[in-house]
């Protein structure tokens, strides 16, 4: 299926790695012009590469991180003179640090809100006009599956995303009217750099611990598999493409059947 994206101009949000990249890669090979940022030049450098090779349209990269928002501002307007004027964008940003809630202070939580909340919000704030004008864009927003289902040792990550599925919402129904879609997707577990996170310090660097723990993962999911960024990037670049053009307001789980509720 051809989703209409050849030409538009997408930009991805921490796409130098996991399942940013794999959102980056999708929207490249539909013929979209793509630029990602990332906070890790090696990474960065790498992943370009990587699009570069495969892509149908432009690529660019930029060291930046989403909650420098002058940094952002200057981005953005790099883009726009070097791929075009932002259609699609696919704001993302790292897990803030895990821990019970009665252990994070306010400082760790404003922090959390800012990376995973007033980020977004501020490359939403800089891309919408120019789509408004336009009357086509599209953005999707990474969460997590904790907006549904709080996760137990993650409360700043279950808050901050849970505080930004609100505020996108309340923007569907503002921008609906001139062709401006706003959905958010939220990941269960997926093989990322993030899952070595949740494994003891002395155990991340250990292929056969990760491994049985991607096992135990797996064996908790309908599919019986942990998710990839390659079917996460799938997913997302449909929400993107003009057929889903009727498609808005919405929070798409993409977690194997995880999420045992109804809503």
């Amino acid at each position: 299926m051809d989703f209409g994206l050849a030409g538009k101009t997408a930009l991805v949000a921490a796409g130098s790695q996991g399942l940013g990249f794999g959102c980056a890669q999708t929207l490249a090979a539909e013929g979209c012009h793509v630029a990602i940022c990332g906070r890790t030049q090696d990474k960065l450098d790498a992943a370009v590469e990587s699009l570069r090779r495969d892509a149908g349209g432009k690529v660019a990269g930029f060291a930046v991180d989403v909650t420098d928002r002058d940094a952002v501002t200057a981005m953005v307007g790099r883009i726009e003179k070097q791929l075009g004027a932002v259609d699609v964008l696919v704001t993302n940003a790292g897990g803030p640090p895990v821990g019970p809630a009665m252990q994070m202070t306010l400082d760790q939580l404003d922090r959390a809100i800012d990376l995973n909340c007033h980020s977004a919000i501020h490359l939403i704030n800089l891309c919408v006009p120019g789509m408004l004008e336009r009357r086509f864009g599209r953005i999707v927003a990474i969460t997590s599956i904790s907006v549904r289902q709080p996760m137990a040792n993650m409360v700043l990550s279950n808050a901050s995303r849970a505080a930004l599925t609100a505020y996108l919402k309340t923007l569907s129904v503002e921008v609906a009217p001139q062709g401006v879609t706003v959905n958010s997707v939220q990941p269960g577990f997926h093989e990322t750099a993030r899952i070595r996170s949740f494994l003891p310090p002395d155990q991340r660097d250990d292929p056969q611990a990760l491994q049985a723990f991607l096992d135990k993962k797996a064996a908790t999911i309908p599919t019986h598999a942990v998710g990839r960024p390659d079917d996460f990037g799938a997913a997302v670049a449909f929400l993107c493409s003009q057929q889903a053009r009727f498609i808005t307001g919405v929070n798409l789980p993409i977690d194997g059947g995880a999420f045992p509720g109804l809503l």
